[in-house]
């Protein structure tokens, strides 16, 4: 199913290159700029079974991505002057941030020398319980649980599944059963339970994907002292915050933000929701953003900037650079917004 997916997007998106439709669209659909979502930079990895790979791209597609946007004369501009063109607007050109969710390492290792040598502005959204070294890395838990063993066992609905993953094609499928299974339970207890249970009965060091991924405070602090730099909040634990009550979610956003603060100096002005979709951030966490006086907060809802989300600025949609599909082509694409304007029915706010 999920191999299925990628063919249809990917066919989407040349579709529109190629029949020429994303560029007689753009003058209807493009906005005035956008936010591109970005996980992991670093080298391409070699093994067969990686069903995390959308959250990754290279460095050398990375710097493709800055010197193309460049080139078209997009300004690569910081979350507080998008807020500023977005709350007072005039004509200016269009716009692009980058933004790189959970503050992994690789981040400051491959991204950041390319960011510093192309004077490009950055925002790194962190969750806290990570470089505390506390926090839960549950889908590459589950990736390794999955990549370490030829067979899985695991209570489903009360029953006992096994699961057969010795090739690589078995173990995506396997990935993608849990996984979405695991995203439909009804709380994010329950997923992290299943998870938990999973890397104890097979020996996955669940808090060593922290220690291992991720950087810790003084590296974000290091990297804060940059005026390129923004330093946003990505709750504590990286919680789905519509999988927890109203005070647990209006706490992970409040207490991520007063731990940045005490770690570099500077309250966080700006928020994304983990996972950020629509299952997983909605009007109750988009208000609750808004009363915490963040200036923004961002989705994962795939869209482009439009002067009426001067009004939603705790709903912003963004665009992913995903790993699956790292072709400059791909990329034009999306900013010229006639992907996800299809995508979205050419509604420009999606807020509800």
């Amino acid at each position: 199913m999920a191999g299925l997916k990628k063919a249809i997007l990917r066919t989407g998106f040349e579709a529109l290159y190629f029949s020429g439709s994303h560029v007689w669209l753009r003058p209807f659909v493009a906005g005035i700029g956008a936010i591109l979502t970005l996980h992991h930079v670093r080298p391409p990895r070699r093994e067969a079974f990686q069903p995390n790979r959308l959250l990754e791209v290279t460095p050398t597609f990375l710097e493709a991505v800055i010197v193309r946007l460049r080139r078209a004369g997009i300004d690569l501009v910081n979350l507080d002057e998008m807020h500023r063109r977005l709350t007072a607007p005039q004509r200016s050109r269009r716009f692009a941030c980058l933004t790189f969710d959970d503050g992994y390492r690789d981040n400051l290792e491959y991204a950041y020398p390319i960011l510093k040598k192309h004077g490009a502005p950055f925002a790194l959204y962190i969750p806290t319980s990570f470089p505390d070294r506390l926090g839960e890395l549950w889908w590459v838990a589950l990736e390794a649980v999955i990549a370490r063993n030829d067979r899985i066992g695991l209570v489903v609905e009360g029953e006992d599944r096994n699961f057969d993953c010795r090739t690589a094609s078995e173990k995506r499928e396997v990935y993608e059963a849990i996984y979405w299974w695991a995203r439909r339970l009804p709380s994010e207890e329950d997923l992290r339970n299943v998870v938990r249970d999973l890397a104890t009965r097979y020996q996955v060091d669940i808090a060593a994907f922290c220690r291992e991924l991720c950087m810790d405070w003084n590296e974000i602090e290091e990297l804060s002292r940059d005026p390129l730099a923004t330093i946003g909040a990505h709750t504590v634990n990286h919680v789905r915050l519509t999988k927890v009550a109203e005070k647990a979610a209006r706490a992970e956003m409040r207490q991520s933000a007063a731990v940045i603060e005490s770690a570099i100096g500077k309250w966080p002005q700006h928020l994304s929701y983990p996972v950020g979709d629509a299952t997983s951030a909605g009007p109750r966490e988009f208000a609750i953003a808004r009363e915490l006086g963040f200036k923004t907060a961002v989705t994962t809802r795939p869209g482009v900037l439009f002067p009426e989300h001067r009004d939603h600025l705790t709903a912003l949609p963004r665009i992913s650079l995903n790993g699956e599909y790292q072709q400059l082509r791909y990329v034009e694409v999306l900013l010229s917004g006639a992907a996800t304007a299809i995508l979205n029915k050419f509604r420009r706010v999606d807020a509800a």
